[in-house]
């Protein structure tokens, strides 16, 4: 019975399972904090810019090291990474749960990045290693629908546990969670790698981009405590540009980079990524501040925050995996396109709440951000895996998850940037609701004209991916 279970044929589908079943545990982490902000924040006594690094702080350490994450799981072992991410980001888990303040907490969360940044990239290429050319964009189809359902079940989970539990919560499940995996993760992955000879990991490249996105990112979230033209903004924007434009020139003349740019002239791999980044841009700021609205603006409990969420979650867990085998037919291109076109409508939507609006305000733009998200995420997965080679799936999947990434630390960053310019109350003040949803409005629309940015730029670059050799399945 077990060797029937676990027979060649059925083997690929298990280790789906298996990476898929962490890949939930990072993605829920990145918005299931969401609903419980307001309730650390009360606990811990912390400002909105502290709060915001507790969902930056794991996002953008996230980001900062997916690839390399990434290189090593080609280098080492692509299950070997995964299993080591996963454990790291279990033990981060639980000194979250135990944080006492507000520094503990955003660097626990921080640690909890460096777990998911080694884990993530290995999910994506051991699918891409896995599973033969004609079966991948429906594998990738399932690894967007968990990586899309974590995130909008985020808020429902993070609403209950807050709610009825406590928010220390959200973060110990993710022990019995993390251990379970690991053992799976043993029992039914095969091993896989890149087996070329010039491999190396790239410290100059790891460190310059570090900088760079931690200086930018840093400068948008406390902008508007220091001021925008005051010296330490100005100086941190300065260390982006500086950081990032000698990312650029070391990877241009490593003999074996970090992020080989080359990749970037295939017009499909390049489109899919912008457009990735452009929609988590738009998409993580708004569960963030929608959150916030509705339980600051709107006074809902976590749980009935959380649940309003349903409706999109529905919709994205059904259609992510059918855009997915529908990308494998027609190519990706139109379906992201329409997708986009439909998540800006949404947050068109969104942009119109007001201080007295109720949930059915909220729900055309929760039917229209979930069919457009369930659109987007898988075929724009499965164009940007299918224009590298499968060797390089490591890094090119942490390409991809590292745009998104950092598209979602922005997103939060520039959205918080934009609400902040409209508040000058503290929230104790009568006013600060009103100010609140002035700002909230402003920023939704900015994030609305992101998503149509990003329908024209993959209506122009994306094109029908291309099918590799079938790989070798588990070549060790």
């Amino acid at each position: 019975m077990r060797a029937r279970l676990f027979a060649p044929e059925n083997r690929k589908w298990w280790t789906l399972a298996a990476v898929s079943f962490g890949l939930f545990m990072i993605m829920l982490d990145n918005t299931i904090v969401n609903v419980a902000l307001p309730s650390i924040q009360r606990d811990l006594n912390i400002g909105i810019s502290e709060l915001e690094w507790v969902v930056n702080g794991y996002a953008l350490t996230f980001a900062v090291l997916m690839l390399t994450g990434g290189k090593l799981a080609d280098m080492l072992g692509r299950r070997r990474m995964f299993i080591v991410g996963l454990l790291i980001f279990t033990i981060a888990s639980f000194a979250c749960g135990m944080a006492p303040n507000a520094s503990f907490l955003i660097g626990a969360r921080i640690v909890q990045g460096v777990g998911a940044a080694l884990m993530n990239p290995s999910t994506l290429s051991i699918i891409t290693a896995t599973f033969p050319a004609r079966q991948r964009g429906m594998a990738i189809g399932i690894w967007a629908g968990v990586s899309a359902m974590a995130l909008a079940i985020g808020p429902l989970v993070g609403g209950l546990i807050t709610q009825y539990v406590s928010w220390n919560w959200i973060f110990f499940i993710n022990v019995p969670v993390g251990i379970l995996g690991i053992i799976v993760a043993r029992l039914v992955i095969d091993e896989s790698r890149d087996t070329s000879k010039d491999q190396r990991l790239d410290l100059p490249g790891l460190t310059t981009s570090a900088i760079g996105l931690f200086g930018l990112t840093y400068g948008l979230i406390e902008a508007n405590q220091y001021g925008w033209t005051s010296t330490r903004i100005l100086a941190c924007f300065a260390v982006a540009v500086i950081g990032l434009g000698a990312f650029i020139l070391l990877e241009l003349r490593q003999r074996a980079p970090m992020l080989d740019l080359k990749l970037f002239k295939n017009g499909t791999f390049a489109g899919s990524n912008a457009t990735m980044a452009l929609v988590a841009l738009a998409m993580f700021g708004v569960f963030f501040y929608v959150s916030l609205y509705l339980q600051n603006i709107l006074h809902y409990s976590p749980t009935k925050a959380g649940a309003s969420f349903l409706p999109m979650t529905i919709l994205i867990i059904l259609i992510a995996p059918l855009a997915g085998k529908l990308s494998d037919r027609i190519g990706s291109r139109w379906l992201v396109g329409i997708g986009m076109l439909l998540v800006a409508a949404s947050l068109l939507v969104f942009s119109r709440l007001g201080e007295d609006g109720t949930w059915w305000d909220l729900f055309p733009g929760l039917i229209l951000g979930g069919v457009g998200m369930g659109l987007t995420m898988t075929p724009t997965t499965a164009a940007a895996m299918g224009a590298v080679a499968v060797d390089k799936a490591g890094v090119g999947s942490a390409v991809l998850n590292s745009f998104r990434q950092v598209g979602g630390s922005l997103g939060i960053a520039i959205m918080g940037a934009i609400v902040a310019a409209s508040v000058h109350v503290p929230p104790t003040n009568p006013q600060a609701p009103a100010q609140f949803v002035t700002g909230f409005q402003h920023a939704l629309e900015v994030a609305a004209a992101i998503a149509f940015a990003a329908a024209l730029i993959a209506v122009a670059t994306i094109r029908q991916y291309r099918h590799d050799p079938e790989p070798v399945e588990a070549a060790a």
